[in-house]
């Protein structure tokens, strides 16, 4: 590539990246980035790939363990003094060194074991739970990059009301002092503009230092700083498209489908099968082993010469335990206790997911109904505005007049959007506890920000 021709290349992938940079970031791909860079959720998901083996070790009480064990001894056997029965004399015999070596391969094959049933059945119910935890973790994710996010859009409106406010009392008091220059007004008007400006100008502060903060919890999630994210153009014109109409609806299909609740109905079914595994170490236990051993120099030591042994076996083992100190009886009694702690955690679960859903329903219902009255209060807002600017135009209305209907616009528009960002949050919470949050959810929500 020639010279010009890669220089060319550089300034287009430069401008290609600066584009990419200033255009603003929607919710989903906010999302997307958290996918990638949260720690917390890439912990979620290592746990979820630890929690899978589970499965295959609990399998592994079904298979045969194969064990080999080798041994190599040498010894020496020193006799002592003997007395000869033909001289009668004593005898020194020399030392004998003898050396043994040993191989041995035993196969253990369970026929039964009640314990490694049980523990079976176990291990398959840890993995349900652990599918169900990695599914609330996910919702968890959408929830705190939704949050996040919302909370930045809040405080980019309150910055952005701020300086809308201190313009429009800059240019208030600009012409305040002018009406007092060529004495068409008194100091008080420009006294009471001045006092306007100067509290907006803290209140910007305020919003600007609230918004840094806010990005950097944002930061926190996508592991970069975030610079510009959509806002809503419009607001949504079908808040009222929910997929259950009613509050006993959501109630029901909570009640059924939230994951926590089946995570703590999880832990219930596995606190049950503990009690089962424990009073199964009374059962007896029956196994197939099958042992070859191979060996050489066996009883050199009691007979001066070893000899060399091959020896293959079979058989069916069967091990009746009959007294272990009362211990099996004890860890029985503490998993009922624990059966029961954990009976009552699903109790106290699912009735706090029935009080969630409601709460949230209503969120959503009083949301949508906040939303609509904002929205006609902005309009009232506007109108109100209109009329006192043409009322100080024609002497019926005063510099204060209009400073109080600008701050009533300003907060109108801010009530709205961050009415219309709760109302949104409390969707997907409801979402949530319906155990229906998914990344379709988000999509919907999103695309009634990108409108």
């Amino acid at each position: 590539m020639k010279f010009p021709q890669l220089v060319f290349a550089i300034l287009i992938g430069a401008l290609s990246l600066s584009i990419s940079t200033l255009q603003a970031a929607d919710l989903m791909s906010i999302y997307q980035e958290a996918l990638a860079q949260d720690s917390q959720y890439r912990s979620a998901r290592a746990a979820y790939q630890a929690t899978q083996e589970k499965l295959i070790q609990g399998r592994a009480g079904f298979l045969p363990t194969i064990t080999l064990t080798g041994s190599r001894t040498v010894q020496e056997v020193n006799a002592g003094s003997l007395i000869s029965s033909a001289t009668n004399s004593n005898i020194d015999p020399a030392p004998v060194t003898i050396q043994s070596r040993g191989v041995t391969i035993t196969a253990t094959q369970p026929l039964f074991r009640m314990e490694n049933i049980v523990i079976y059945q176990q291990s398959k119910t840890e993995v349900s739970r652990a599918d169900a935890q990695f599914i609330v973790a996910g919702q968890d994710l959408i929830l705190r990059v939704a949050q996040a996010y919302f909370d930045v859009l809040d405080a980019q409106i309150d910055v952005e009301v701020a300086e809308a406010q201190k313009t429009a009392i800059l240019k208030q008091l600009e012409q305040a002092k002018r009406n007092f220059e060529v004495g068409v007004s008194t100091i008080v008007d420009t006294n009471e503009a001045q006092a306007r400006h100067d509290l907006t100008a803290s209140q910007e502060i305020a919003a600007r230092n609230a918004l840094e903060i806010r990005k950097r919890t944002l930061q926190g999630i996508i592991d970069r700083f975030p610079e510009n994210l959509m806002n809503a153009k419009e607001i949504a014109s079908d808040l009222n498209k929910l997929t259950y109409t009613g509050m006993d609806e959501w109630v029901h299909a909570a009640e059924e489908k939230n994951f926590a609740l089946k995570i703590q109905q999880a832990a219930y079914e596995i606190a049950t099968q503990e009690v089962k595994r424990i009073w199964s170490q009374h059962y007896p236990t029956v196994d197939l082993v099958a042992q070859y051993s191979d060996q050489t120099g066996v009883g050199g030591a009691i007979t001066g010469r070893g000899i060399d042994l091959i020896s293959k076996s079979i058989g069916v083992q069967l091990n009746v335990p009959l007294f272990q100190g009362f211990s099996v009886q004890s860890r029985v009694r503490e998993a009922l206790a624990n059966q029961n702690r954990a009976l009552h955690d699903l109790e106290t679960i699912r009735r706090n997911i029935t009080l969630q859903t409601r709460q949230q329903f209503l969120n959503v219902t009083n949301g949508i109904a906040q939303v609509k009255a904002l929205k006609q209060a902005l309009i009232s807002s506007q109108s109100q505005l209109d009329s006192t600017m043409l009322g100080q135009e024609v002497g019926v209305r005063t510099e204060v007049d209009v400073l109080n209907a600008q701050q009533q616009l300003y907060s109108a528009k801010r009530d709205l959007a961050k009415a219309y960002h709760s109302y949104m949050m409390s969707r997907l919470r409801l979402s949530a506890e319906a155990g229906e949050l998914d990344e379709d959810t988000l999509i919907r929500i999103n695309a009634m920000l990108t409108k």
